[in-house]
């Protein structure tokens, strides 16, 4: 990331989220945006084929599937407006939302500016200022496809 705030791990996917610009190489971008569908319950774990992987990452970066290549790109072009918006949110919103978030935190992370920590109540990671007192940070709550949940 340059001063700016942008975030950049390789040239192949290159998007831009609330006025950032973000460049990822092709693993890490693949492996946002399962881990982003998995998070929000479109999928129920993040063992994917190539095809649904290309699938998956071709609705976040272009906002749509082209031509489905996978069960996952079918299920996801043929319940489009059932899958789209949940509640009045936008899975591909929330999808992108969640790859920068995540880049967004691991940079910080990288600079020294949070730490991991390990959250027994959540069982999962939390984040925490390295600079002490401060209690850990919380990430806003992110809405849930599960209902909707893709399934093989």
């Amino acid at each position: 990331m340059d001063g700016a705030g942008n975030y950049d791990s390789g040239d192949d996917y290159v998007v831009e989220f609330l006025g950032y610009r973000f460049s990822f190489n092709a693993e890490d971008f693949e492996q946002r945006v399962t881990a982003a569908a998995v998070k929000l319950g479109l999928l129920g774990g993040n063992e994917l084929d190539d095809d649904e992987t290309a699938d998956l990452v071709e609705l976040v970066e272009r906002d749509a599937i082209e031509e489905p290549r996978s069960s996952l790109g079918r299920y996801l072009v043929r319940h489009w407006e059932n899958v789209s918006l949940v509640e009045g949110e936008s899975l591909v919103y929330w999808l992108r939302k969640l790859v920068f978030r995540g880049a967004w935190l691991d940079h910080r992370v990288k600079e020294g500016r949070l730490e991991v920590a390990w959250d027994d109540e959540a069982t999962d990671f939390a984040y925490r200022d390295p600079q002490g007192d401060r209690a850990l940070l919380e990430l806003a709550p992110v809405p849930s496809w599960h209902e909707l949940q893709f399934r093989r």
